[in-house]
Protein backbone atom coordinates (compact mmCIF):
# COMPACT_ATOMS: atom_id res chain seq x y z
CA UNK A 1 0.00 0.00 0.00
CA UNK A 2 1.51 3.87 -0.89
CA UNK A 3 2.51 5.46 1.54
CA UNK A 4 1.10 8.97 2.73
CA UNK A 5 5.06 10.41 2.09
CA UNK A 6 4.12 9.67 -1.46
CA UNK A 7 1.19 12.04 -2.18
CA UNK A 8 3.34 15.00 -0.76
CA UNK A 9 4.30 15.95 -4.60
CA UNK A 10 0.78 16.46 -5.41
CA UNK A 11 0.08 18.43 -2.31
CA UNK A 12 3.41 21.04 -3.39
CA UNK A 13 1.40 20.82 -6.99
CA UNK A 14 -2.03 21.45 -6.14
CA UNK A 15 -0.86 24.13 -3.56
CA UNK A 16 1.23 25.91 -6.00
CA UNK A 17 -1.53 26.23 -8.61
CA UNK A 18 -3.41 28.90 -6.21
CA UNK A 19 -0.44 30.49 -5.21
CA UNK A 20 1.37 31.26 -8.12
CA UNK A 21 5.09 31.92 -8.18
CA UNK A 22 5.70 31.52 -4.49
CA UNK A 23 7.05 27.70 -5.09
CA UNK A 24 9.89 28.48 -2.09
CA UNK A 25 6.88 29.88 0.31
CA UNK A 26 5.03 26.97 -0.39
CA UNK A 27 7.70 24.39 0.12
CA UNK A 28 8.64 26.12 3.81
CA UNK A 29 4.60 26.96 4.71
CA UNK A 30 4.33 22.64 4.33
CA UNK A 31 7.38 22.21 6.45
CA UNK A 32 6.19 24.09 9.27
CA UNK A 33 2.72 22.16 9.09
CA UNK A 34 4.68 18.99 8.80
CA UNK A 35 6.72 20.31 11.91
CA UNK A 36 3.66 21.08 14.15
CA UNK A 37 4.48 24.14 14.36
CA UNK A 38 2.73 27.94 13.67
CA UNK A 39 3.24 30.29 10.90
CA UNK A 40 3.52 33.93 11.19
CA UNK A 41 2.95 35.77 7.79
CA UNK A 42 4.23 39.48 8.09
CA UNK A 43 3.00 41.18 5.39
CA UNK A 44 0.14 43.64 3.27
CA UNK A 45 -3.23 42.93 2.63
CA UNK A 46 -4.30 40.86 -0.53
CA UNK A 47 -1.26 39.00 -0.94
CA UNK A 48 -2.82 35.86 -0.78
CA UNK A 49 -2.42 34.72 3.16
CA UNK A 50 -5.85 33.60 3.27
CA UNK A 51 -5.59 31.66 0.11
CA UNK A 52 -2.59 29.77 1.74
CA UNK A 53 -4.44 29.05 4.92
CA UNK A 54 -7.27 28.31 2.95
CA UNK A 55 -5.54 25.60 0.55
CA UNK A 56 -3.42 23.55 3.71
CA UNK A 57 -6.67 23.42 5.68
CA UNK A 58 -8.31 21.54 2.59
CA UNK A 59 -5.82 19.52 1.04
CA UNK A 60 -4.43 18.13 4.61
CA UNK A 61 -8.06 17.22 5.59
CA UNK A 62 -8.83 19.85 8.45
CA UNK A 63 -11.16 21.92 9.50
CA UNK A 64 -10.77 25.70 8.96
CA UNK A 65 -11.50 28.95 10.56
CA UNK A 66 -10.42 32.43 10.38
CA UNK A 67 -11.11 35.32 13.04
CA UNK A 68 -10.58 38.98 12.38
CA UNK A 69 -8.21 40.56 15.59
CA UNK A 70 -9.35 43.95 16.34
CA UNK A 71 -8.65 45.86 19.41
CA UNK A 72 -11.72 44.97 20.62
CA UNK A 73 -11.90 41.28 20.63
CA UNK A 74 -11.44 39.65 23.88
CA UNK A 75 -10.10 36.17 24.84
CA UNK A 76 -13.53 34.34 25.30
CA UNK A 77 -14.19 35.36 21.53
CA UNK A 78 -11.32 32.82 20.47
CA UNK A 79 -10.89 30.46 23.14
CA UNK A 80 -14.57 30.08 24.29
CA UNK A 81 -16.62 30.33 27.60
CA UNK A 82 -19.27 28.43 29.85
CA UNK A 83 -22.81 29.61 29.91
CA UNK A 84 -25.34 28.34 32.33
CA UNK A 85 -27.80 26.07 31.27
CA UNK A 86 -30.72 26.09 33.56
CA UNK A 87 -32.56 22.90 32.55
CA UNK A 88 -28.86 21.29 33.03
CA UNK A 89 -28.25 22.96 36.33
CA UNK A 90 -24.50 23.28 35.07
CA UNK A 91 -22.25 25.53 33.08
CA UNK A 92 -21.50 24.10 30.00
CA UNK A 93 -18.57 24.85 28.18
CA UNK A 94 -19.21 26.48 24.36
CA UNK A 95 -15.77 26.17 22.52
CA UNK A 96 -14.28 28.79 20.64
CA UNK A 97 -12.84 29.43 17.17
CA UNK A 98 -9.26 28.67 18.67
CA UNK A 99 -11.15 25.14 18.39
CA UNK A 100 -10.14 23.95 14.96
CA UNK A 101 -7.25 22.29 12.75
CA UNK A 102 -5.90 25.40 11.15
CA UNK A 103 -6.35 28.89 12.54
CA UNK A 104 -6.18 32.11 10.33
CA UNK A 105 -5.40 34.95 13.22
CA UNK A 106 -6.02 37.70 10.95
CA UNK A 107 -4.23 40.64 11.87
CA UNK A 108 -3.32 39.64 14.90
CA UNK A 109 -1.10 42.70 15.99
CA UNK A 110 -4.33 44.72 16.25
CA UNK A 111 -5.38 42.92 18.90
CA UNK A 112 -4.24 43.49 22.58
CA UNK A 113 -1.60 41.89 24.47
CA UNK A 114 -4.32 40.35 26.37
CA UNK A 115 -5.97 38.65 23.67
CA UNK A 116 -2.58 38.20 21.84
CA UNK A 117 -1.55 35.92 24.97
CA UNK A 118 -4.95 33.96 25.10
CA UNK A 119 -3.24 31.94 22.43
CA UNK A 120 0.22 31.33 24.29
CA UNK A 121 -0.84 28.25 25.79
CA UNK A 122 -3.18 26.92 23.01
CA UNK A 123 0.28 27.25 20.21
CA UNK A 124 2.18 26.10 23.07
CA UNK A 125 0.70 23.38 24.18
CA UNK A 126 -2.32 22.46 22.18
CA UNK A 127 -4.74 23.13 25.14
CA UNK A 128 -6.78 25.92 26.51
CA UNK A 129 -7.55 26.17 30.07
CA UNK A 130 -10.60 27.82 31.35
CA UNK A 131 -12.52 28.01 35.01
CA UNK A 132 -9.70 25.46 36.12
CA UNK A 133 -10.60 23.26 33.34
CA UNK A 134 -8.44 21.79 30.53
CA UNK A 135 -9.58 21.24 27.03
CA UNK A 136 -7.61 19.68 24.17
CA UNK A 137 -7.59 21.41 20.77
CA UNK A 138 -8.22 19.09 17.48
CA UNK A 139 -5.11 17.75 16.30
CA UNK A 140 -3.37 18.23 13.85
CA UNK A 141 -3.59 21.90 15.46
CA UNK A 142 -1.94 25.46 13.39
CA UNK A 143 -2.02 28.76 13.84
CA UNK A 144 -1.17 30.62 10.74
CA UNK A 145 -1.04 34.84 12.13
CA UNK A 146 -0.78 37.50 10.26
CA UNK A 147 0.60 40.75 10.85
CA UNK A 148 0.74 44.19 9.20
CA UNK A 149 3.90 45.91 9.32
CA UNK A 150 4.19 47.98 12.20
CA UNK A 151 4.19 51.52 10.92
CA UNK A 152 0.51 51.20 10.09
CA UNK A 153 -1.39 52.92 13.11
CA UNK A 154 -3.22 51.14 15.61
CA UNK A 155 -1.25 47.97 16.12
CA UNK A 156 0.19 46.22 18.94
CA UNK A 157 4.06 44.98 18.86
CA UNK A 158 3.59 40.87 19.72
CA UNK A 159 6.51 40.41 22.48
CA UNK A 160 8.92 38.71 22.11
CA UNK A 161 7.78 35.41 23.84
CA UNK A 162 4.84 35.22 22.08
CA UNK A 163 6.90 35.18 18.61
CA UNK A 164 9.11 32.84 19.78
CA UNK A 165 5.47 30.35 19.87
CA UNK A 166 5.97 31.06 15.87
CA UNK A 167 8.22 28.59 13.86
CA UNK A 168 8.60 30.44 11.01
CA UNK A 169 8.05 33.65 9.64
CA UNK A 170 7.26 33.97 6.30
CA UNK A 171 6.50 37.15 3.65
CA UNK A 172 4.04 36.03 0.26
CA UNK A 173 5.56 39.48 -1.23
CA UNK A 174 4.02 40.17 -4.84
CA UNK A 175 3.95 37.22 -7.39
CA UNK A 176 6.05 38.01 -10.72
CA UNK A 177 4.03 39.46 -13.63
CA UNK A 178 3.72 36.35 -15.55
CA UNK A 179 1.96 34.87 -13.03
CA UNK A 180 0.03 37.72 -11.57
CA UNK A 181 -1.50 37.68 -15.10
CA UNK A 182 -2.88 34.08 -14.66
CA UNK A 183 -4.24 35.30 -11.32
CA UNK A 184 -6.03 37.88 -13.15
CA UNK A 185 -7.31 36.02 -15.83
CA UNK A 186 -8.59 33.67 -13.40
CA UNK A 187 -10.36 36.43 -11.43
CA UNK A 188 -8.48 35.44 -8.33
CA UNK A 189 -7.25 32.04 -6.66
CA UNK A 190 -9.22 32.07 -2.98
CA UNK A 191 -12.42 30.73 -4.24
CA UNK A 192 -10.33 28.19 -6.03
CA UNK A 193 -8.33 27.29 -3.11
CA UNK A 194 -12.04 26.56 -1.23
CA UNK A 195 -13.27 24.00 -3.69
CA UNK A 196 -10.23 21.96 -3.43
CA UNK A 197 -10.41 18.47 -1.97
CA UNK A 198 -8.39 16.59 0.73
CA UNK A 199 -5.52 15.23 -0.36
CA UNK A 200 -4.87 13.70 3.53
CA UNK A 201 -7.25 12.57 6.14
CA UNK A 202 -5.78 14.20 9.22
CA UNK A 203 -5.12 10.56 10.55
CA UNK A 204 -2.78 10.81 7.46
CA UNK A 205 -1.18 13.91 8.33
CA UNK A 206 -0.46 13.10 11.72
CA UNK A 207 1.55 9.84 10.61
CA UNK A 208 3.49 12.29 8.52
CA UNK A 209 4.12 14.90 11.60
CA UNK A 210 5.28 11.64 13.58
CA UNK A 211 8.08 10.55 10.72
CA UNK A 212 9.38 13.93 10.04
CA UNK A 213 10.53 13.92 13.63
CA UNK A 214 12.56 10.44 12.97
CA UNK A 215 14.54 12.22 10.49
CA UNK A 216 18.10 11.46 11.48
CA UNK A 217 20.45 14.63 12.44
CA UNK A 218 23.90 13.72 12.60
CA UNK A 219 26.47 14.95 15.09
CA UNK A 220 28.50 16.87 12.93
CA UNK A 221 25.05 19.11 11.71
CA UNK A 222 24.19 19.69 15.22
CA UNK A 223 27.54 21.41 15.56
CA UNK A 224 26.84 23.28 12.77
CA UNK A 225 23.38 24.58 14.43
CA UNK A 226 25.14 25.47 17.53
CA UNK A 227 27.94 27.21 15.58
CA UNK A 228 24.97 29.21 13.84
CA UNK A 229 23.95 29.76 17.44
CA UNK A 230 26.91 30.82 19.11
CA UNK A 231 27.83 32.59 15.74
CA UNK A 232 23.84 34.35 16.20
CA UNK A 233 25.15 35.00 20.23
CA UNK A 234 28.14 37.35 19.14
CA UNK A 235 27.05 39.26 16.50
CA UNK A 236 26.73 43.08 18.21
CA UNK A 237 24.21 43.57 15.32
CA UNK A 238 21.21 41.39 17.59
CA UNK A 239 20.18 42.13 21.04
CA UNK A 240 20.50 38.62 21.35
CA UNK A 241 20.97 35.49 19.87
CA UNK A 242 19.39 31.85 19.63
CA UNK A 243 17.95 30.89 22.72
CA UNK A 244 18.04 26.75 22.80
CA UNK A 245 14.23 26.55 22.01
CA UNK A 246 15.22 28.63 18.92
CA UNK A 247 17.71 26.08 17.90
CA UNK A 248 14.75 23.25 18.34
CA UNK A 249 12.68 24.97 16.33
CA UNK A 250 15.66 25.38 13.66
CA UNK A 251 16.53 21.49 14.05
CA UNK A 252 12.59 20.91 13.80
CA UNK A 253 12.11 23.09 10.70
CA UNK A 254 15.21 21.49 9.00
CA UNK A 255 14.09 17.64 9.56
CA UNK A 256 10.70 18.56 8.02
CA UNK A 257 12.32 20.18 4.92
CA UNK A 258 13.94 17.59 4.48
CA UNK A 259 10.99 15.06 5.26
CA UNK A 260 9.52 16.81 2.25
CA UNK A 261 12.21 16.73 -0.24
CA UNK A 262 11.85 12.77 0.42
CA UNK A 263 15.41 12.70 2.39
CA UNK A 264 15.69 10.76 5.35
CA UNK A 265 18.20 12.65 6.68
CA UNK A 266 19.24 16.46 7.56
CA UNK A 267 21.95 18.07 5.54
CA UNK A 268 23.19 21.76 5.88
CA UNK A 269 20.98 22.48 2.35
CA UNK A 270 17.82 22.60 4.81
CA UNK A 271 19.25 24.22 7.23
CA UNK A 272 20.30 27.56 5.50
CA UNK A 273 17.27 27.69 3.85
CA UNK A 274 15.12 27.59 6.83
CA UNK A 275 17.63 29.63 8.66
CA UNK A 276 16.29 32.97 7.82
CA UNK A 277 12.69 31.70 8.63
CA UNK A 278 13.21 30.37 11.53
CA UNK A 279 16.05 33.62 12.93
CA UNK A 280 13.51 36.39 11.39
CA UNK A 281 11.39 36.72 14.27
CA UNK A 282 13.91 35.68 17.09
CA UNK A 283 16.90 37.73 16.53
CA UNK A 284 15.83 41.19 17.01
CA UNK A 285 18.24 43.87 16.03
CA UNK A 286 19.83 46.66 17.81
CA UNK A 287 18.70 49.00 15.42
CA UNK A 288 15.60 49.62 13.10
CA UNK A 289 15.60 47.95 9.81
CA UNK A 290 14.34 47.44 6.81
CA UNK A 291 13.19 44.01 6.40
CA UNK A 292 15.49 43.62 3.57
CA UNK A 293 18.36 44.98 5.41
CA UNK A 294 17.36 42.40 8.31
CA UNK A 295 17.49 39.73 6.19
CA UNK A 296 21.23 40.41 4.81
CA UNK A 297 22.17 40.16 8.40
CA UNK A 298 21.02 36.81 8.96
CA UNK A 299 22.56 35.83 5.53
CA UNK A 300 25.86 37.33 6.48
CA UNK A 301 25.70 35.35 9.70
CA UNK A 302 25.19 31.83 7.38
CA UNK A 303 28.00 33.00 5.10
CA UNK A 304 30.27 33.36 7.92
CA UNK A 305 29.66 29.92 9.56
CA UNK A 306 31.74 26.49 7.57
CA UNK A 307 29.78 24.44 6.41
CA UNK A 308 30.15 20.81 7.32
CA UNK A 309 30.65 18.47 4.32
Amino acid sequence: MPSPRDRLPSLLEVLNQVLRGKSEVVELAVSCFLAGGHLLLEDLPGTGKTTLAVALARTTGGAFRRVQFTNDLLPADLLGTEVWQASEGRFVFHPGPIFTNVLLADEINRASPRTQSALLEAMAEGRVSLSGKTYSLPEPFMVIATQNPLDLYGTYPLPESQLDRFLMRLSLGYPPREEERKVLAENGLYEKARELQPIFSREEWLILQKETRRVKVSDRLRDYLLDLAEASRRSSEFRYGFSTRGLLALQAAARALAYLRNRDFVTPDEVKAVFVPVAYHRLLPRAELEPGAREELLQEILSRVPVPL
